[in-house]
């Protein structure tokens, strides 16, 4: 493609799911599907260094659901939208991620990025200083679990509201009903494991579901991170795209495509590659690779601890405290 003759206004056009993308799509479940029955039976064999393999790539594959769910949230997936919600509720159980919370958290992300009412799902804030804790604290991420047994403590009960605007009475619901299913998972993974079968328990779920954590937050961490976020709503500056590998577009289900995702939401992921051209001549963040990314990061990371240090040592010798 001749990009040079091309406007930026391709990457806004939109486009329905058709049967080829609905069939790229079962396939990538299917692969997936297929990954975790290996992966299982890895985490259950005999020798510890396969077990530890096992659990490794059932970590990987439960995040690779998750961005599956979010092709789901943005019905552009199958051509029928009502297919869309048992799949993405069933994909996300391994991750704790409830489907219908989920979709109107990021969709309003969509609405509202880069504007202060900007949140996502996933809260690392994209606009706070990049930080060693910040990086720690968005890998490590204690608060959600946390946040998900609160959520499925008060559907149970019917008392689970959302906080971050209007949601109307019906997806209420079926936020809670989702909820209530993740909880039901979590019941009984712990009567499995009370009638012994706890290390089943622990290599198919617990220990994927912990590792899976930093996984996606630094699958997550490049779509706007270190981009304008604050005080502009051109995806083409606040967002970013990375060519990536053949690798990393299936593992990450085409966010690396970013830009052009934001540009027009809902068209299915397997397109994306084609408006990648003009996305990389018109945004201000295109990267290469993945490791360009993270090389970027850690270069910032360490010019703002340098910077803190030096500020901590200012106020050390000179006996007083600044705001």
């Amino acid at each position: 493609m001749d990009t040079g003759k091309v406007s930026p206004a391709l990457l806004f056009e939109r486009a329905r799911v058709s049967r080829r993308d609905e069939l790229v799509f079962v396939g990538k479940l299917a692969a997936a599907f297929a990954l975790c029955c290996l992966g299982g039976g890895l985490a259950l064999s005999g020798s510890w260094l396969a077990a530890a393999g096992g659990v490794l790539l059932l970590a990987a594959m439960y995040t690779h659901l998750v961005e599956l769910q979010h092709q789901c949230l943005h019905h552009s997936a199958f051509r029928r939208a009502a297919a869309h919600r048992p799949v993405g509720v069933l994909i996300g159980v391994p991750l704790l991620s409830a489907y219908s919370h989920y979709r109107v958290q990021h969709l309003q992300h969509h609405k509202y990025l880069g504007t202060p009412r900007d949140s996502e799902f996933f809260g690392f804030d994209p606009r706070a200083p990049l930080t060693w804790g910040a990086l720690l604290r968005g890998a490590v991420d204690p608060v959600r679990l946390v946040q998900v047994g609160a959520d499925v403590a008060r559907s149970c009960a019917g008392t689970w509201t959302y906080t971050r605007g209007q949601i109307g009475d019906r997806s209420r619901r079926q936020v809670m009903s989702e909820y209530r299913l993740l909880g039901v998972a979590v019941l009984a993974a712990a009567v499995a494991a009370g009638l012994g079968y706890g290390r089943a328990v622990l290599l198919l779920w617990g220990l994927p579901l912990l590792l899976s954590v930093p996984v996606h937050f630094f699958l997550e961490l490049p779509e706007h991170v270190l981009c304008d976020t604050d005080g502009t709503t051109d995806v083409l500056r606040n967002t970013r795209t990375i060519s990536g590998s053949r690798f990393s577009r299936w593992f990450t289900n085409g966010n690396n495509f970013h830009v052009e995702h934001h540009a027009a939401m809902v068209v299915p992921i397997n397109r994306l590659a084609g408006r990648h051209p003009v996305a990389k001549r018109y945004a201000a963040h295109a990267e290469a690779s993945y490791p360009a990314f993270y090389r970027k990061v850690l270069r910032e990371a360490r010019r703002n601890g340098s910077r803190n240090g030096k500020r901590r040592r200012f106020v050390d010798a000179a006996g007083r405290t600044h705001s």
